[in-house]
């Protein structure tokens, strides 16, 4: 066996000295990363005309996940908001808050839900030698300035539908012609020696520049309640699809992705709905949604792609430590399908018996107002008003969910 190595794709920040280099060398071990029957030596040099996938090839997504991020700002403004128009969706123009000094240093230091306690209030009271009843009046117009418009929400959704139904065509258009797609056993034969062909690198890092741009995007998005849990999901998407680049676990990944970005489509689709104020189109959308989720994720996951990973790859391949790693959070991951459709099938349930779509308890923006909740329909002939549910559904899937 070759001497063990740490990939050359990493060699351009490895610092020369001892302690660096053992350090290297202990988180790319091969004896971690590999099947016992591969070296990184052996990707360093592939046969005539086959090329392996290296990290190094992947770091492109960074750059590109800039451009994604411009690219947005110009569909938005060139494509969604002409829609938006179109659907009639204005951006509204909340009532503005007395300019007060004080009161916007309490606003700007509260980071919970920006509403002052009973103590902040008393000393606020007697400060300004205002009423307790009009400090909560100010800050109540003062969070209506930070509602997002629907506008803004369309334009956010309009974005998402489109890239997950580009990739998810792209995908289909690659796999339909991909023998693992129909024979997931092929995802193991000759590896992790299996040739990097460009379907599968353009799909990673379209996915990748994607997914680093919602990170980064997360924080001048709508703020949501889930802020922190879905960027930790994010930054869990992204390292697992840069650990299956890493050891070349391309075919599984191209598979879990693909499943992942189907029913997102769905998803975004029945906001731009609600948003455009069409509700019988957005329940029915979002029973769509909830049917996609089920089989894509609650069936052919499972049943399909981790049962591949898991016990054919064990009897074709043999398990190793990284492969330990991989089926433990693709198993993590599959626990959180059945939470998260635990929570879809009671909105979706009520859309079909009540007629109506809860609207996303996520977000402090969106469950503080009645004006652009979910529960907002257009009327049709015919359409009787519901009187408002008291209890809302809480939907903790965002398109994204991406959860690869």
């Amino acid at each position: 066996m070759p001497e063990k190595s740490v990939p050359s794709c990493y060699s351009w920040f490895l610092i020369p000295s001892p302690m660096i280099s053992s350090i290297s060398a202990w988180i790319w071990s091969e004896s971690f990363w590999l099947p016992p029957n591969a070296t990184w030596a052996d990707f360093e040099h592939p046969p005539p005309g086959v090329e392996y996938p290296r990290v190094g090839q992947i770091l492109c997504a960074l750059p590109l996940a800039v451009c994604v991020l411009v690219l947005r700002l110009v569909f938005e403004r060139l494509v969604a908001k002409p829609c938006a128009r179109i659907l009639q969706i204005q951006a509204g123009v909340s009532r503005q808050a007395q300019p007060n000094a004080v009161l916007e240093r309490v606003y700007m230091s509260i980071t919970v839900h920006k509403s002052p306690d009973t103590r902040q209030l008393d000393g606020l009271s007697k400060q300004l030698d205002w009423d307790v009843r009009k400090i909560q009046r100010w800050f109540r117009l003062r969070r209506n300035q930070d509602r997002p418009s629907a506008l803004k929400k369309f334009c956010e959704s309009m974005w998402r539908f489109t890239f997950y139904l580009g990739i998810f065509i792209y995908a289909i258009r690659y796999l339909w012609v991909s023998p693992w797609m129909w024979d997931t056993r092929q995802c193991w034969y000759n590896y992790p020696f299996q040739p990097l062909s460009p379907g599968q690198y353009n799909y990673y890092v379209a996915e990748l520049a994607f997914y680093w741009s919602l990170m980064i995007s997360q924080f001048t998005d709508i703020r949501r309640k889930d802020f922190f849990i879905m960027l930790v999901h994010h930054l869990a998407t992204i390292t697992l699809i840069t650990f299956s680049y890493c050891n070349n676990m391309l075919r599984a990944g191209t598979l879990v992705m693909c499943v992942h970005d189907a029913s997102d489509i769905f998803l975004e689709a029945a906001k731009l709905a609600n948003y455009a104020k069409y509700q019988r189109l957005c329940d029915g959308l979002f029973v769509v949604f909830s049917i996609s989720f089920f089989f894509t994720r609650l069936v052919i996951y499972p049943f399909w792609i981790v049962n591949s990973v898991l016990f054919e790859s064990w009897e074709i391949i043999g398990p190793y430590q990284s492969w330990w790693l991989l089926n433990g959070l693709l198993l993590v991951l599959q626990a959180l399908h059945v939470i998260w459709f635990y929570l879809i099938a009671r909105i979706a349930i009520k859309a079909i018996f009540k007629g109506k779509v809860s609207k996303d308890d996520r977000s402090d923006i969106e469950s503080s107002s009645d004006e652009e909740g979910v529960s907002n329909s257009r009327k049709s002939p015919g359409h009787t008003p519901k009187p408002k549910d008291s209890h809302n559904g809480s939907l903790n899937v965002n398109g994204e969910t991406h959860d690869h």
